[in-house]
């Protein structure tokens, strides 16, 4: 009996450090079944939802256009305020880093739309970050190719609650800023939302991945956590490489909890008297 219990003690840790290690960078998995009414500041992915009609923005010439007029290439909706103090700065200079790693072409093979989520927003400071953010890259290509591939807009209240809502993005105003999450919406040719990518760096992987099956109107679900679980960033080679250390830890514990299992479920032999 107390074998039994010693047993169930050592399985239980185990299995919390094995679930510990699915946890990515302090963020949990995203819920898939969570709901709008679950969820107030955070991501509710709407895969395979389309997006509405009646989405109006304000361009970086100050003209008024509609969302589902400018998706015809696969499409990357990133919702920001430009004012931000806090999470948009380093969003949008990873989105730049990736767009400037990236063998795709930005505004050839896909657009990035950089959205304000605050009407009380002008489409000038839009335009004074998108100048920031393309000083940050370093492929003069890819800069001129952005100047197109990526726009920055502003929007009334009534579209960017249509475009929030439809694409489950859940924020909450505090004072004069807002409480909001890091992501960005990937959507098809045919405005269907195929994929999400979420957290404040990017994969050039993952970042292809999304894209291409965009292009092919396939979804998939959000795996930027595992491919980040299995790859980290090399300053020196300036690269991604296989995070062997960490991988090696995972099959570790993986194999240990398979063990500890085996231990408590496996049956007692009888003794003979």
């Amino acid at each position: 009996m107390r074998d039994s219990k010693r047993n169930f003690s050592l399985a239980g840790i185990f299995i919390f450090l094995f679930f510990g290690l699915l946890k990515v960078n302090g963020q949990a998995v995203i819920d898939p079944a969570a709901t709008d009414k679950d969820v107030e500041i955070g991501i509710v992915e709407h895969l395979d939802e389309f997006l509405p009609d009646s989405i109006s923005l304000i361009n970086e010439k100050g003209e008024q256009v509609w969302l589902s007029d400018l998706i015809d290439k696969p499409t990357i909706l990133n919702f920001v305020y430009y004012r931000c103090p806090g999470i948009c700065s380093p969003l949008m200079e990873a989105v730049a880093g990736v767009m400037d790693k990236s063998d795709l072409t930005p505004g050839d093979e896909y657009q990035v739309l950089t959205i304000s989520f605050d009407p009380s927003e002008t489409i000038d400071l839009g335009i004074r970050k998108k100048a920031n953010y393309l000083n940050l890259m370093n492929n003069a290509d890819k800069v001129e190719a952005a100047k197109e591939g990526w726009k920055f807009f502003v929007s009334d209240s009534a579209s960017i609650v249509r475009a929030t809502n439809a694409t489950g993005f859940k924020y909450k105003k505090t004072g004069n800023d807002f409480l909001h999450a890091a992501s960005l919406t990937v959507v098809s040719p045919d405005e269907k939302i195929t994929r999400y990518l979420n957290g404040l760096y990017f994969l050039p992987l993952e970042w292809k991945l999304a894209i291409v099956e965009a292009s092919k109107g396939q979804s998939g679900p959000t795996i930027n956590k595992v491919l980040r679980f299995c790859y980290s960033y090399d300053p020196e080679g300036q690269t991604y490489v296989l995070n062997v250390t960490k991988i090696s830890a995972t099959l570790i514990m993986f194999i240990a909890f398979i063990f500890m299992l085996y231990l408590v479920v496996k049956p007692k032999r009888k003794t003979i008297n």
